[in-house]
């Protein structure tokens, strides 16, 4: 599906907002970029791509404000980054039937909506206790597998796991959460490159959108913005996109 001036200039804007709310909490964006281009019923051909590229800009921001503001802690991230570049790598390079792609990524959505909307907090900020690093490879390698298959930088999925077993506090699984994606969402698109080798024209203008995104909400989330609402505002976003993507 061709989209025209003006649906592009409405995708640009639904993916300034995505990256402005994901990189508050420490994440890319992937499943809100996502979720906007299925708004549009763009082919998972496109959509995949697009979102990698986004997460890596928006990641790389995001990952540079939280560790300038001292929550970056990398014992808790390298057991993950370690089992999922890979095979990131081996997902991304793999394309599912579009209508396969969809379901699985519709059923991701709802998943991910659910983690947003009732994560906890975790430890208190400045606890960190890491995961056996076995676990944490094996962890690391079933995000990252479906990462580079939908395009979804994994964030939306570690950080409920990191919170919910209680190795790190917010602000910490935010800052690991960051390169984590960063790190997925370049394997992923380093295999999409080597299956497909070209990316959508207007990738560039949703890129430029994005990062100011990014720059604005990891900024707040670094230092300011409380994340509760933000949360819930994002699991409604996820959640509507999910169920036309299922359902559809």
């Amino acid at each position: 599906m061709a989209l025209d001036p003006g649906q592009i200039a409405l995708l640009a804007a639904l993916v300034g907002v995505a990256a402005l709310l994901y990189s508050s909490v420490g994440h890319g964006g992937g499943s809100g970029y996502l979720a906007a281009m299925a708004l549009f019923g763009l082919a998972p051909s496109v959509m995949k791509p697009s979102a990698l590229a986004m997460n890596v800009l928006v990641a790389l921001v995001v990952t540079i404000r939280f560790r300038r503001a001292g929550y970056f802690e990398g014992r808790l991230l390298w057991p993950f980054a370690i089992g999922s570049i890979p095979a990131a790598f081996v997902g991304g390079y793999l394309t599912l039937a579009p209508e396969v792609y969809r379901t699985v990524l519709g059923a991701l959505l709802l998943v991910a909506a659910t983690r947003m909307a009732t994560k906890s907090s975790g430890r208190p900020d400045g606890e960190v206790r890491p995961p056996h690093f076995a676990l944490g490879l094996l962890i690391g390698a079933a995000i990252g597998f479906a990462s580079g298959i939908t395009g979804i930088g994994g964030g939306i999925f570690l950080s409920p796991i990191i919170l919910l077993a209680g190795w790190a506090g917010l602000r910490q699984t935010a800052a690991v959460s960051a390169p984590f994606i960063l790190l997925n969402s370049l394997a992923g698109l380093a295999g999409v490159w080597t299956a497909v080798r070209h990316l959508p024209p207007f990738v560039p203008l949703l890129a430029v959108v994005a990062v100011a995104g990014g720059l604005v909400g990891s900024g707040l989330g670094a230092r300011y913005l409380s994340t509760r609402t933000l949360r819930l505002l994002l699991a409604i976003a996820l959640a509507i996109a999910g169920a036309k993507l299922v359902l559809t």
